[in-house]
């Protein structure tokens, strides 16, 4: 995906370019919530769900730079996988930055993740055992961090142009593209967004300003976190997964075009690297050309995606 259509669609709250998710599945599907902090709703919708077999499940979290997105948009590339696996897919929604903090992010797909252990076998009748986690760019970055943040681990994750540090150059320091589009002013990128939790963009949705004000500036760990990289190395420790891979990880596939110019493929190399530092079962799918969200990608090559994604899953939870 170019970048200007990647703000587009962090404007309108779709992260990456997406369809409603209700539409790809049965429209029958069930929406929970999961978890209610200081009045504030955090959802999930639940889809494929048969009371007469006992399925696997799929957590999938949705991207959009922890700024926007919601579950109820998914990208491109995961209709037909999600739906090849047979598994209860649960979409969540989680707190958005920058008016919840990353840590609290986290938490929410920590709790997430717990909920569907705890209570999924008996609401939607699955095996917790059979658990993977997949999720597109920050929410891919989310899937990385479940890999070592949540007990019992996932079985499998996958993850699409997603990202193993928030600390690196590409985001911490201004981003070239970004600095040659018309600059955004801090007053109006805090304009855009508010004080309040919020879990799925508003009507009225300018989000994407605060993102390119945040990425001309280099400043989106620092607004996402609450720390500074800069200054505050170690407290971000916690949240790179790059630092944070054993060889107890979780078995992970990644996927990533080579044209990807939101967030480069070189992170999806590096964290490849370290699972293969740590002795962990992976696979790296390189997709020549592909930009973020892999829009340019025609359907042989979709196909291609599918069947790998979907075998190494089923391999690991059947």
């Amino acid at each position: 995906m170019r970048r200007r259509d990647f703000l587009a669609a962090l404007t309108t709250g779709m992260g990456s370019i997406a369809m409603p998710a209700a539409a790809l599945f049965r429209a029958d599907f069930q929406v929970y919530e999961y978890k209610s902090v200081d009045g504030c709703a955090i959802k999930a919708d639940v889809h494929g769900v048969d009371k007469f077999v006992e399925k696997p499940v799929l957590i999938y979290i949705h991207g959009g730079a922890l700024i926007g997105g919601t579950r109820k948009k998914l990208p491109r590339v995961v209709p037909d996988l999600l739906l090849k696996l047979d598994a209860v897919v649960v979409l969540i929604d989680y707190r958005l930055a920058p008016e919840t903090k990353l840590p609290a992010i986290v938490e929410d797909v920590q709790d997430a993740i717990r909920w569907v252990r705890q209570d999924g076998p008996k609401l939607f009748h699955i095996d917790p055992d059979r658990l993977a986690v997949a999720g597109d760019s920050a929410g891919g970055y989310l899937t990385l961090m479940a890999g070592f943040s949540v007990k019992p681990r996932p079985r499998v994750l996958a993850v699409f142009w997603g990202y193993g540090d928030i600390t690196s150059p590409w985001y911490s320091e201004p981003e070239p593209f970004y600095v040659r589009q018309t600059p955004v002013s801090r007053e109006e990128a805090f304009r855009s967004i508010g004080t309040k939790c919020l879990t799925e963009p508003p009507e009225a949705n300018r989000r994407g300003r605060f993102y390119l004000y945040c990425r001309q500036n280099g400043l989106w760990p620092k607004e996402i976190a609450g720390h500074d990289p800069k200054s505050e190395s170690k407290w971000f420790e916690a949240y790179r997964p790059v630092r944070n891979v054993s060889k107890k990880y979780p078995p992970t596939i990644l996927v990533h075009g080579t044209a990807d110019t939101d967030v480069p493929y070189q992170e999806s190399k590096v964290m490849a690297t370290k699972l293969q530092e740590a002795g962990v079962e992976h696979e790296l799918i390189t997709v020549s050309g592909g930009g973020h969200g892999l829009a340019e990608i025609g359907d042989t090559e979709m196909a291609r995606i599918y069947e790998k994604v979907s075998a190494f899953l089923k391999a690991r939870i059947g």
